[in-house]
């Protein structure tokens, strides 16, 4: 089924921040797994990731896909923040904001296109609260 057109600036926000939240998640979990060697903390932010991809697959992805516009993208430049981070903790906590900011924003913008699936996401977004305070709290 095609985009339509009204629905395109929709299925942008929601293609944007399905893969910042995943590609946050993912940093998380290597952190987890490779520096900290943390195994329920890994299986943990690996299953949040699942978690989201089995939220979002009732969702007509391919829309998202339609509405990708990377080369019009008014927002994709690097900040100065973005490029330098002091340490790996750092690393973690800047991606583990990007995954609840992200997150955030799916459970509004879901619940124009189907709220039952909005309960889901806020539910992932208090896990990496939960998350993200035993990980930094035990560094």
């Amino acid at each position: 089924m095609k985009i339509n057109h009204s629905d395109r600036p929709l299925y942008r926000i929601l293609d944007a921040n399905l893969n910042r939240a995943k590609e946050g998640l993912r940093v998380c979990e290597d952190l987890c797994r490779y520096i900290w060697n943390q195994k329920t903390l890994t299986r943990a932010f690996k299953d949040l990731r699942h978690d989201l991809t089995g939220i979002i697959a009732g969702l007509d992805i391919q829309k998202a896909l339609e509405a990708r516009q990377i080369q019009r993208d008014v927002g994709r430049a690097t900040i100065a923040d973005e490029i330098r981070r002091k340490d790996i903790k750092a690393v973690f906590w800047a991606n583990s904001q990007r995954v609840k900011e992200s997150l955030r924003v799916l459970e509004e913008v879901v619940k124009l296109i189907d709220g039952k699936r909005s309960s889901g996401l806020k539910a992932l977004r208090y896990k990496v609260y939960a998350l993200e305070q035993k990980a930094i709290g035990s560094r």
